[in-house]
């Protein structure tokens, strides 16, 4: 039996689709990420980026098809995430519980409640998302992709497909990568916040509130993980499926480590994930041999390399020192 050929290979590699699809899997990764930069950069880790994910695509559906708005949509899968992440920062920084049971708690809360309130809400709706079928009973909104024609910049070969005929939450992405990461390393406040997350006795021996920066670092990267729960749902699924997110919340969080707790490292991780994701539709009709590729093996990459990445990686990032630690004003008092 032969291997899969360099021609066949080579004919995905050259392909634009493969690129432009690259991104758009690449997308509600690194919307998730840079929350999970932002969060543990203050000393929370945020493993509830999964379910806040979820929550996010379940109410962005829902308050979508209940005022016939995809804006109010999507701006509901934000607040969604931002009240999860509210229910971790109070429960790891007011109660100072372990965060990692406590972001497993969340998750288990949100698979739970959104297939329990999808069965409810909608019984009759299919039980899996096959584009461009909404997965929801009745009309669903979705963002539509934008064709970017000015100058004709979609019409240039390869580059316009791939970066000129994408979504516009794409787009958005791109610009919150570059804004985490002029936030966190060129404003007073993103230093504080690092300095948070590094050293939390010396920053409040500053005069800075630890506790309040922690919460509005865990809230952001609820809001930020809620949208992209919202791009899933309303700009790739077209609708809501249970737990439709699929390991994406926990992928974001080992990009987060792979990048070495910075936005470009992240970004760059969720592109190298993205890759993996997007071969399980790429590579669909390629056989090996005699055989055609198993799309249920080709599904396996992302989580492989996401394996691969941390067995590699992770013994050389170094987190914040403070990360994970729950920090006590009256005890340093």
């Amino acid at each position: 039996m032969n291997w899969l050929t360099s021609t066949q290979l080579w004919s995905v590699l050259a392909n634009a689709s493969t690129w432009q699809g690259t991104l758009r899997e690449a997308t509600p990764l690194a919307l998730a990420a840079m929350g999970g930069v932002i969060s543990e950069r203050s000393g929370v880790v945020n493993i509830a980026l999964e379910g806040t994910m979820l929550t996010g695509a379940f109410f962005g559906v829902v308050f979508t098809l209940l005022f016939n708005n995809v804006a109010l949509g999507l701006l509901a899968a934000v607040i969604t995430g931002g009240l999860m992440a509210a229910l971790l920062a109070f429960s790891a920084i007011q109660l100072k519980a372990d965060q990692i049971v406590i972001g497993i708690a969340i998750n288990l809360i949100a698979l739970g409640l959104t297939s329990y309130l999808n069965f409810a809400k909608y019984p009759n709706a299919p039980a899996s998302c096959v584009p461009p079928s909404p997965c929801t009973k009745g009309s669903l909104l979705t963002i539509p992709d934008w064709n970017v024609s000015f100058l004709h910049l979609n019409q240039i070969p390869a580059l316009g497909q791939i970066i000129f005929q994408q979504n516009p939450i794409v787009y958005l992405m791109l610009v919150i990568v570059l804004a985490v990461n002029l936030f966190l390393f060129r404003t007073t406040l993103g230093l504080r916040i690092r300095a948070v997350g590094e050293h939390p006795r010396a920053a409040d021996t500053a005069g800075i509130n630890v506790q309040a920066l922690r919460y509005l670092a865990v809230i952001t990267s609820g809001l930020l993980a809620g949208l992209a729960g919202g791009y899933l749902s309303l700009a790739v699924a077209y609708g809501f499926s249970n737990n439709m997110t699929a390991g994406r919340g926990f992928i974001a969080l080992a990009a987060v480590i792979f990048g070495k707790w910075t936005p470009f490292g992240a970004f760059g991780a969720c592109l190298l994930f993205g890759f993996g994701s997007q071969l399980e539709y790429s590579l669909q009709n390629v056989a090996i041999g005699s055989f055609q590729v198993s799309s249920n093996l080709i599904a396996m990459l992302p989580y492989v390399l996401t394996i691969v990445a941390l067995a590699g990686f992770i013994g050389r990032a170094v987190p914040p020192a403070a990360d994970g630690i729950p920090y006590d004003p009256a005890e340093a008092a």
